[in-house]
């Protein structure tokens, strides 16, 4: 599968996150300002891991899937890796 750049961004915003997070540690910001950071940076994950997987479904569906059974193989794959990644 090829990993467009919008894919690529959301993982780029995502380690600004986590590298903000360490500066504020280093900077010894209060506790609930960095565990409100680390919830953002575990929010931007979740969202980029629910588009991969979704450009990939999309993908696979259009591309290498010719009957109803195949399409369900696929779809039950792409709720399980969802499941997986929470």
């Amino acid at each position: 599968m090829e990993y467009s750049k919008e894919m690529k961004n959301r993982i780029k915003r995502a380690e600004g996150q986590i590298r903000g997070v360490l500066q504020m540690m280093e900077e010894e910001k209060d506790c609930k300002s960095i565990i409100t950071q680390m919830a953002a940076v575990r929010s931007a994950v979740d969202r980029a891991t629910a588009y991969v997987v979704a450009k990939n479904l999309e993908t696979c569906l259009q591309e290498e899937t010719d009957t109803d059974g195949e399409r369900e193989v696929l779809i039950e794959e792409a709720v399980k890796m969802l499941v997986r990644s929470r």
